[in-house]
C-alpha cells in the first residue's frame, strides 16, 4: 500500500446505503430522518457499486448511514463484498434493530469491523447527544455482544463543544472497550451541526495533546476524522522527541518513537500510524484528505470528498466511480495542494495535512481557505509577517 497512488484511486470509500435513521443526533451531517428515500441506490446498483471498488482495490470500505440497519438487504451487501473480496465495515445505529442475531447475521455474512458511535461517558450525555434515551445502554449491550460473537469492533467518538469535557471520561471508557480502533471524529457543522459548537484551534491542540499521550499508552490504534492537523501535530512532537534524544537526554530511559512516515514501533510495541489491524482492514501509508484518498457515495449515488463535504463530483448512476474520482474537476483540485490558500497554502506541513476542506468550506463557503480550527502559524507565515 505504500506505493498506492491517490491520483489513481482512494484508500477509503464510504457508502451512505441510507439516511433513514431512528436517531436524532445533535451533530448528524445528514439530518437523518425515520423513513428511507424511495430513491435509494438499489440491491442491484449497491452490488454494481461494489464491483467498481473490487476492481479499484479499494483497502478500507465502509457502509455507513443514516443507520444501514434500515435497509433489509444489508446482509445481502456485505456478503457480496465478501465474495468479491472487498473488507467491509458497518457503522450502524444503538437503537433496536441492533440485535445479537443482527449482529450475528452479519459475521456470518463476513463483516470485518463493527463501528459504534460513544459520545459521552455516561448515559445521560451520549443519550443528550444522540437524541433518544437509552442509546447508550443499547451501544454497551452490542459491544458485549460483538465480543461474544468474535466482531472486531470500532469505536467512533464526535468531539464538540458539548461532550469537550468529558474527553478523558470517554478516552478511559473506550480504553476498557477491547477496541481495534478509536476513531476520533472533530464537528464540521454541516447537516445538523452548527457553528457555535465547533472547538476552538487551541482547544483542538489540547485534544491533539492528549491523543497523542493516550497513543502511546493503549493497545489500539488511534485516528482522527476531519483533524488532518493532528498529524502535524504528531510530526512535530516526535520532531522535539527527536531533538532531546540527540542531546542524550532520553536516550537512556526510552525506545525511539515511531516517525510519522512510514509506520513504527511506538514504547508499548504497537504502531502510533500501523499499516494494517487485526481484522485485516489497514490504515493509509500516509496522510488522506478530503477528495485525496477518501471519497463517499451518498444513498442517491451522489460522489463527495467527504460526507461532511456536500459538493458533488457525479453520480455514479451516470458514471463510474474511478472515471469520477480520477478525472471530476472537483476530486483533481482537491488532490492539489497548490490550490491551498492563507496559511495552510504556505505551510510546510501541507501535504501530510492540508488542513479540513470540510470545515474551511462549511465555515467560509470556499473549498481552499486554511482550516479555520489551527492555531499553528506556518514559518513560512510567520517569516513574513
Amino acid at each position: 500500500m505504500a506505493a498506492l497512488d491517490f491520483n489513481d484511486r482512494p484508500y477509503v470509500v464510504v457508502w451512505e446505503v441510507t439516511q433513514a435513521c431512528d436517531l436524532v443526533c445533535a451533530h448528524c451531517r445528514a439530518c437523518a430522518k425515520p423513513m428511507r428515500h424511495p430513491l435509494e441506490l438499489s440491491t442491484a446498483e449497491g452490488q454494481n457499486l461494489i464491483d467498481q471498488i473490487a476492481a479499484l482495490q479499494v483497502p478500507v470500505f465502509v457502509l455507513s448511514g443514516g443507520d444501514p440497519l434500515k435497509r433489509p438487504d444489508v446482509c445481502r451487501l456485505v456478503e457480496y463484498a465478501t465474495m468479491r473480496g472487498v473488507r467491509t465495515s458497518l457503522t450502524p445505529s444503538a437503537t433496536p434493530l441492533l440485535t445479537r442475531d443482527a449482529i450475528a447475521g452479519l459475521k456470518r455474512a463476513g463483516l470485518a469491523r463493527l463501528a459504534l458511535s460513544l459520545d459521552g461517558a455516561n448515559a445521560h450525555s451520549h443519550d443528550a447527544f444522540r437524541g433518544v434515551v437509552g442509546s447508550f445502554e443499547l451501544t454497551l449491550q452490542a459491544i458485549r455482544w460483538a465480543h461474544e460473537l468474535g466482531v472486531p469492533l470500532q469505536i467512533n467518538t464526535t468531539i464538540s463543544r458539548q461532550n469537550l469535557a468529558e474527553f478523558e471520561e470517554i478516552a478511559s471508557l473506550v480504553e476498557a472497550l477491547r477496541v481495534v480502533l478509536w476513531s476520533v471524529f472533530f464537528l464540521v457543522p454541516t447537516g445538523r451541526g452548527q457553528t457555535e459548537d465547533l472547538v476552538s484551534a487551541q482547544e483542538f491542540e489540547a485534544i491533539f495533546h492528549k491523543l497523542y499521550v493516550h497513543s502511546r499508552q493503549v493497545r489500539f490504534d488511534i485516528k482522527t476524522t476531519e483533524a488532518q492537523h493532528f498529524r502535524r501535530f504528531v510530526a512535530q512532537a516526535q520532531a522535539s522527541e527527536r531533538r532531546k534524544r540527540s542531546q542524550g537526554a532520553e536516550a537512556r530511559k526510552r525506545p525511539a518513537p515511531a516517525d510519522v512516515h512510514p509506520s513504527g514501533p511506538s514504547p508499548h510495541g504497537r504502531a502510533l500510524f500501523p499499516a494494517g489491524a487485526p481484522d485485516g482492514i489497514g490504515r493509509a501509508p500516509r496522510g488522506i484528505n478530503d477528495g485525496k484518498g477518501f471519497v463517499f457515495i451518498s444513498h442517491l449515488g451522489e460522489v463527495y470528498p467527504s460526507g461532511f463535504l456536500p459538493v458533488s463530483g457525479g453520480n455514479i448512476r451516470s458514471q463510474s466511480l474511478g472515471e469520477i474520482y480520477r478525472r471530476s474537476p472537483l476530486f483533481v483540485a482537491l488532490r492539489d495542494s497548490s490550490n491551498l490558500k492563507g496559511k495552510c497554502g504556505v505551510c510546510e506541513f501541507r501535504e501530510i495535512c492540508g488542513g479540513s476542506r470540510a470545515r474551511s468550506y462549511a465555515i467560509t463557503g470556499d473549498l481552499f481557505a486554511e482550516e479555520p480550527c489551527c492555531a499553528y502559524q506556518p514559518k513560512m507565515a510567520a517569516a513574513a509577517a
